[in-house]
């Protein structure tokens, strides 16, 4: 990729401002997006529990969903469960989530190495299984289900929190609203809202103080039954983080991409919002917790990956890229070069996306046809450097920076003849004579 500058046009970027919130949507999403989260771009989510033990579902499966598929009845999943692991039952696999080599500040290294400047990790997915001590998981469940009491026997929160919090990465958090198997979920919801997640979300709010608060599980109650409203009035006047907290838009059935926070696409590249903070999620195989099954060929490459940042921050959006840690707390070298190889990227090029916005030209487009009907395989690259024959390419992303009062055309690979049009920008710019260009330093890793 290369990359080219010039500067103009003023964008105003605006910052959480102190106000009383009311318990409606009306009032709720007047919030402004803290000015941290879309300046930063780029962060990591973390998926991470007891479904880190068996590892494992059939490609194109999310491996988190183990338990769901195993008690659902996915034939692939109790054959291999049955294999490895005979009569066990998948509660019986929390002793074995001992994440003896989890080591907190090593990820923290890595994570900071990657140029990412958020994390999100996952402090209970739908099993229910919590990576900090909540008593009411312990409760509800009727036994230890929590990684203090079993498993680690430690706060995996409090310590890789702690461990970040020693760079200039922001620690944020994930949280799954309800639990597909919990006795109290499947008797009485509104009781399970109220005596369960409440004062879960409390405790995690108040003790770890996360800078990203990412719920999820939402759609299998409405905003009334989860009382978001309320809870959402109370973080942001009340709690010891609302003036910096990030939330999503993940708050009961039929909201999303409506009301709440940030949107949150998921394996959605072909979604944008122009008018309204959000960010794309992905694995960098499929799955977002750690599949075994996968292999090399089924992760992105870096050159892909590098390419799906800029598409989203060119339309104003960021990138949330999954990593899936293993049992014993190791992060598959495969995701750590990925991850490295970004920061490669972007210590040279970050200018060009970290404190940007959209622009008014978000790309620019070759001749040719854009309606791919093939869909299979990476579209990014498809569209940027490896089209069909006769169709079309994205040969220019753009992004802006109004500090800097700087414009940035980042290409996916430079043209063999050394010549570069821009089109359309002369129409844009009020100051088209101030364009100048910067040559990117480094190339990408190979395609695959």
């Amino acid at each position: 990729m290369k990359r080219l500058l010039t500067g103009f046009m003023f964008l105003y970027a605006v910052s959480a401002t102190a106000q009383t919130y009311q318990p409606t949507w009306e009032s709720l999403d007047k919030r402004p997006t803290p000015t941290w989260y879309t300046d930063a771009k780029f962060g990591i989510f973390i998926h991470w529990g007891v479904y880190s033990v068996p590892g494992w579902s059939s490609k194109g499966q999310y491996a988190e969903w183990y338990q769901n598929g195993l008690q659902g009845g996915d034939t692939a999943r109790q054959r291999f469960h049955k294999e490895k692991f005979g009569n066990r039952t998948y509660y019986d696999l929390a002793n074995d989530f001992k994440a003896e080599l989890f080591k907190p500040d090593e990820w923290a290294k890595l994570f900071e190495q990657s140029g990412a400047k958020y994390i999100v990790l996952t402090s209970k997915h739908h099993d229910g299984f919590t990576l900090w001590p909540s008593k009411e998981a312990d409760r509800d469940w009727g036994f230890k289900w929590n990684a203090v009491d079993v498993g680690p026997k430690r706060d995996l929160i409090a310590d890789l929190f702690t461990a970040v919090r020693k760079t200039s990465v922001h620690a944020g958090m994930y949280f799954s609203l309800y639990e597909w198997f919990n006795p109290l979920w499947k008797k009485d919801k509104a009781k399970f809202a109220t005596d369960h997640v409440w004062p879960q979300m409390k405790d995690l709010i108040n003790n770890y103080q996360p800078d990203v608060f990412w719920t999820d599980g939402d759609w299998e109650a409405a905003d009334s039954v989860w009382k978001s409203k309320e809870f959402l009035t109370w973080l942001y006047n009340e709690s010891p983080v609302k003036n910096k907290i990030i939330v999503n838009d993940r708050w009961g059935a039929g909201l999303r991409f409506k009301h709440g926070g940030i949107y949150t696409p998921e394996y959605q590249p072909d979604l944008d919002f122009e008018d309204h903070a959000w960010e794309e999620s992905r694995g960098m195989g499929y799955s977002y917790g750690y599949n075994r099954e996968e292999d090399a060929w089924d992760y992105n490459s870096t050159q892909s990956l590098v390419l799906q940042l800029v598409d989203k921050v060119s339309r104003g959006g960021n990138f949330l890229l999954d990593i899936g840690p293993d049992e014993h707390g190791k992060i598959p070298p495969i995701m750590q070069e990925r991850l490295l190889q970004i920061g490669d990227w972007l210590k040279i090029n970050g200018e060009a996306i970290y404190n940007t916005t959209r622009w008014k030209i978000h790309s620019q487009w070759s001749a040719g046809n854009r309606e791919y009907k093939n869909r299979s395989g990476d579209m990014l690259l498809k569209i940027t450097i490896d089209p069909d024959p006769g169709y079309a390419v994205k040969e220019v992303f753009y992004t802006y920076n109004s500090n800097t009062n700087s414009l940035y055309a980042i290409f996916p690979r430079y043209p063999s003849d050394q010549k570069l049009v821009l089109k359309d920008i002369q129409s844009c710019s009020r100051h088209s004579d101030q364009f100048f260009i910067h040559r990117q330093k480094t190339q990408l890793a190979a395609k695959r």
